[in-house]
């Protein structure tokens, strides 16, 4: 039985959304690994220094590492656990999570070839993140994406007589919060029976601001904070349009559940978005900060019946891929 050490934020419990640390770990542990994960602090410099410590004290028992990687400060958490990892001749993983990582590659180059050079392989959750790193010379790289169990998202068939939009992401400002309460308002200026529901935790005061936006644009939005993930996919069943208005992104789990579901997709063409969506095909792309834009997409996908339950068909074939059965197989041959 091969054992695996998950660095990563795993920080669920305090009221922030389950992460891949969460999840993959759990997978990997009930098929037949055994998992230590790290860490749980919610303090900055205890987790570093948790993550550390759980290095050093398994180092001889572990016989991979595997490190979540993002792209702003966590990058520095993932660098430092690399090195140690090296000091103590440990394989390290590290999984390539958010879509400015490229960014990182140019800000800090000499940080990036140290840490990604050195490592028995990097994991990208989609071909956009891998393209970019092939594009600045890496080649230990594979892609394996972000992955559900699909047996737990029921496909619904839905109605489209009024506008149900729902959108389900951290409340942070990439993601762009205050550009959903603008397509609410504009589809209500076009007299168009819409409604708004928001779910996801506070990450940087952007909930906050946008209840204050919404109040003061007097549109009426639900939010519900942070649900568990059978909470949401319950909720999910009442709306019938799921749009990702982010500015930055690679390959959000969210909107993968959202086509397991049977939520037809409207989402900024950024990041690795377009590697998951094809538009008009299963989903639709729209530019970025544009009200316009995501406010034509939604009313075309209302008006138009038939293409629509076709995009919704194609986009539960396509996230099959991603579904744990398939994903698992690409896993266990990494560790073998």
């Amino acid at each position: 039985m091969k054992t695996l050490l998950y660095i990563g934020n795993q920080l669920s419990g305090e009221d922030r959304t389950v992460t891949t640390i969460d999840t993959l770990s759990d997978l990997l542990s009930n098929s037949g690994f055994r998992v230590i994960t790290a860490s749980t602090k919610t303090n900055k410099v205890l987790r570093l220094l948790d993550m550390f410590w759980h290095i050093f004290k398994f180092r001889t028992r572990v016989d991979y590492v595997l490190i979540d990687t993002y792209s702003t400060q966590n990058f520095y958490y993932a660098f430092l656990c690399g090195r140690l990892c090296r000091l103590f001749n440990l394989k390290y993983i590290p999984i390539l999570h958010g879509g400015n990582l490229p960014q990182r590659l140019k800000k800090s180059p000499k940080l990036s070839k140290t840490l990604f050079n050195n490592a028995y392989v990097n994991v990208a959750p989609s071909n956009y993140t891998k393209s970019n790193f092939e594009k600045f010379g890496y080649q230990n790289i594979i892609c394996i994406p972000n992955v559900i169990e699909l047996e737990n998202y029921p496909f619904t068939q839905r109605s489209f007589k009024n506008i149900r939009l729902l959108w389900v992401r951290s409340f942070s400002e990439i993601y762009n919060p205050l550009l959903a309460v603008d397509v609410l308002n504009a589809l209500k200026k076009d007299h168009l029976n819409a409604e708004l529901c928001m779910v996801g935790p506070e990450v940087d005061g952007s909930l906050q601001k946008t209840k204050d936006y919404a109040k003061a644009l007097g549109v009426e939005v639900t939010f519900t904070g942070k649900l568990s993930k059978p909470e949401w996919i319950s909720l999910s069943e009442s709306y019938n349009v799921f749009i990702n208005t982010t500015t930055i992104d690679n390959m959000p789990v969210s909107v993968i559940e959202a086509m397991a579901l049977g939520l037809p997709v409207v989402s900024t063409n950024v990041g690795g978005l377009p590697f998951l969506i094809k538009n008009d095909v299963n989903g639709v792309l729209v530019e970025p900060n544009s009200v316009k834009a995501f406010v034509y997409a939604i009313k075309n996908l209302v008006s138009n019946l038939e293409e629509t339950q076709q995009i919704i068909q194609n986009a539960r074939q396509n996230v099959e891929e991603y579904d744990w059965k398939c994903v698992k197989k690409q896993w266990i041959k990494v560790f073998k």
